[in-house]
This record gives C-alpha cells, structure tokens and sequence, in this order.
C-alpha cells in the first residue's frame, strides 16, 4: 500500500527534472517561479509525514542560481519502483568547501587536507615556552661532533673540539650559542656580559677560563657582530645547526618573560636594531644571511673530565720529542696533548630572551661577583640569582676551597715571616742595651 506522500514524491521528482533541464536558458523570471513552486512542495511534504517513510536527511539550500556553464545531464535522479518511499536525493557534488556539503568554487580546495604532514623545515610558532631539557650531553654525542667544523670570520675552519681543548685552550671553557646575527635579544645579552666577565679575570681563576661564542648565520656577519656587541671572545658560525640540533637545543618565535639583562632594552628598540643592521647589508648581499630566526641556543660549559684542579698536559719546556719529517701525522695524533673534557654544567633556551642571567654565570665560573658592571643594579643581580636556569655542578666549589686554602696559607706564612722578624728584633735589642749601657757610663767617666 502506498503512502499519502507517494504522488507528491513524483511531482518533486519530475519538477526538479524539469527545472535541472530548462534552467540552462529560462530568464530569471522563470526561475523565481520555480524557487517558488520548490519550496511549496517541499514545506507541503513535510507537513504531512508519512508512518512508514524513510527519514530523509536535512534540506539543502533550495535557492537555485542560473547555471554559467553547461553540463551534459541533470543533477538530480528519479526515485525506483525498488524503492518508491524515498524520497529524491540530490547528487553529491565532486568536491565541497567542507561546510554541509556544499559545493565548493571551480579551482581547487578551500581548507588544508588534514592528513598531510606539516612540513619540517616550517614548524609552528610555539606560544609559550618550549618543553625542553637541560640534560647534560653525553661524552658519546660529544664524540661524534668533535670533528664538526665552525668556520671563523675569515671563512677558516675550525673543528668543534678545538674550541674547548688542545694546545693553548684554557681547561675551562664556555661556550654559548647565540640566535641569528641580527638578534637583539643576544647582542644585549652579550653587551652586558661582556662588561662584567672579563678576559683578564677569567684566565686569572685558579683554573684558567675562557668564552666561545658561536651562531647559527654566515661567517662573513661576525666582524660586525663583535662591533656591535663589544665582545672580547671569539665568535664562530655554525650555519648548519648540526651543533643546535644535537646538543638538543630547539625552535621558537616566543619571546617569554623579560630578563634581567634586557632591562635597559625594550622590544621596539631590538626590534629596529636588528631592522637597521639588516638594511647596512643590503648592498654585501648578506641580509638574507643572519641564520635562522626561529633557532635558539643556550650555554655549555667544558671542564676537565677528571674535575682536578692540577693539569696534566706538561708545559713545552718540560717536552722532548723529535720530529720525523717523514712520519705521517694522522688528525688524532695530538689527542694525547689534549685532556678529555665533558660537559659539566649547561642550560638550553626556552625562549628567544631566555639566557642564563649574568649572575648565575658569573657563580658557575667561579668569579664570586668579580667583573660585575658598576652601573648594573644591585637589586637587579640579587634577583636574578633566585631563578636559577641551568643545571650541573662545576668546578667553581673546588675553585673557591683552592683559594681560601691559598688564602689562609699565604696569611700563615705572612704571620710566620711578621714573628720571624719581631724575634730578630727582640733579640737585636736585647743584645744592644748592655752595650749602649756600657758605651754611656765610658763616657761618663
């Protein structure tokens, strides 16, 4: 038995044949009498339901547009006598702009395939701090950069290891990575620390110490990064990243809370410093160079493996070795000159302002306040040392016992030479009286 519905089922059907086949050339006088006529039927189907019929889904926009292109058959298809209660259904189109269904705009998609991988070389900006770890690296990751190359400003290469051990390299070396050379943020940070940590009291700890900067831009940019930033130490590049990227040091645009070290800085004034730094080399071709803006670094320090406060490595005078010209000098024939080093103490940013503060440094390399800028705020220093960011243990604690023993062995033999000399006083005098008694009363007489 059929349902009420079926004859206006077959009506809908037939005037939507109609009106897919003659809307190609009817004016649009016609086509607002067939809008009309569509939404009578549908809103006349829908008032009288039918007991046993399918639920059909939810109405599509019936308001029908002129065609501007032609198509070879109607869109629309014909119910079956296999299935006379349901209800005409439209015929999905091929591709959608992914809202109900509707027909998306000739020329391609609308909204990004959500299956497709986001490519690597663009990751997301992170909107805060980034998850990462100050986990010491281990002496096999070490092992396997050693023989990595930095280049110098003259475009010289330099293998990783050489910049914290070998011939002439202090035992204790620093080495901190920097962003791009356009950064603001780095070059302030570098600016001050260049005023509180010297050369002159680094190389005079009780362990000599020294500071290695490298970045992640074109070597040809160092000579105008050291002048912007004062820096005494020398400055590498590494525009590789395959330094960053295995010490575990990551990518972000976030800039994070504001440091201790950029409070005479604000972010405009970076900003445009690194904006006007750029346009001075349009003309050399490098301001496409600075490295990588994304990349942050961290700090590293380098200190004996065996943590004693004695060097093994002989000085060249105690040497005696003759040279055979004839013998083949392989690249690891110097590694008995040069004493094993690890990784004692590190901090990887976290943001692109997120350096160790200079106090902090300043206790890990054992200066105990020493180099501290005078126009630097007391209270700035003191707060800065509360929020600690780095993690390890230096050599700094050894450092700082070595010279109190110093210290308090100088003071003992300053006393013993102080009691020495007053007894060889005493004595003088006591020798000298009777003979001043003697030379008077000789005189006397």
């Amino acid at each position: 038995m059929s349902s009420p519905t079926e004859p206006h089922a077959k009506e809908t059907a037939g005037a939507l044949d109609a009106e897919a086949g003659t809307t190609k050339t009817e004016s649009n006088t016609t086509t607002e009498q067939q809008t009309s006529q569509l939404t009578s039927q549908q809103s006349e189907k829908t008032t009288t339901p039918a007991p046993d019929a399918i639920a059909a889904p939810a109405p599509l926009d019936t308001t029908v547009k002129p065609f501007t292109e032609t198509t070879s058959s109607p869109t629309a298809t014909t119910p079956t006598a296999a299935s006379p209660n349901v209800a005409p259904t439209a015929t999905p189109p091929t591709s959608t702009n992914g809202t109900n269904g509707a027909a998306a705009p000739a020329g391609g998609l609308s909204v990004k395939p959500t299956n497709l991988k986001d490519d690597e070389t663009i990751p997301p900006d992170f909107q805060g701090e980034v998850q990462t770890n100050n986990d010491l690296p281990t002496q096999a990751t070490l092992k396997k950069l050693e023989n990595h190359t930095v280049l110098d400003a003259s475009r010289k290469s330099h293998t990783f290891k050489s910049l914290y051990s070998g011939p002439n390299v202090a035992r204790r070396v620093l080495l901190i990575f920097v962003r791009h050379f356009f950064c603001g943020n780095c070059q302030e940070y570098l600016r001050m620390l260049s005023a509180a940590i010297t050369p002159e009291a680094l190389l005079a700890l009780p362990v000599p110490t020294f500071i290695a900067v490298i970045g992640c831009g074109a070597p040809e940019l160092i000579n105008s990064y050291i002048s912007e930033t004062n820096c005494p130490y020398p400055v590498y590049a590494d525009p590789t990243k395959l330094l960053y990227n295995e010490l575990g040091m990551v990518r972000t645009l976030a800039m994070g809370s504001r440091p201790a070290y950029m409070q005479n800085k604000s972010v405009a004034q970076t900003v445009m410093s690194g904006i006007v730094q750029g346009l001075k080399q349009v003309k050399s071709g490098l301001v496409l160079k600075m490295g990588d803006q994304r990349q942050v670094g961290g700090e590293f320090l380098f200190e004996p493996a065996s943590l004693s406060l004695d060097s093994p490595i002989p000085t060249p005078s105690d040497e005696e070795k003759t040279i055979d010209l004839d013998e083949k000098m392989g690249p690891n024939d110097n590694d008995e000159k040069s004493e094993e080093k690890k990784v004692t103490w590190c901090h990887r940013m976290r943001t692109t302002r997120d350096h160790v503060e200079i106090p902090e440094l300043m206790e890990v390399l054992g200066l105990d306040g020493d180099g501290a800028p005078k126009q630097s705020a007391k209270r700035r220093y003191e707060s800065a040392l509360k929020a600690r960011k780095g993690t390890g243990v230096s050599m700094a604690s050894q450092m700082s016992r070595a010279s109190m023993d110093a210290k308090a062995a100088s003071q003992m033999s300053r006393t013993s030479v102080d009691a020495r000399a007053a007894g060889r006083s005493s004595v003088g005098s006591s020798l000298g009286e009777p003979a001043a008694t003697t030379a008077a009363t000789g005189a006397a007489a």
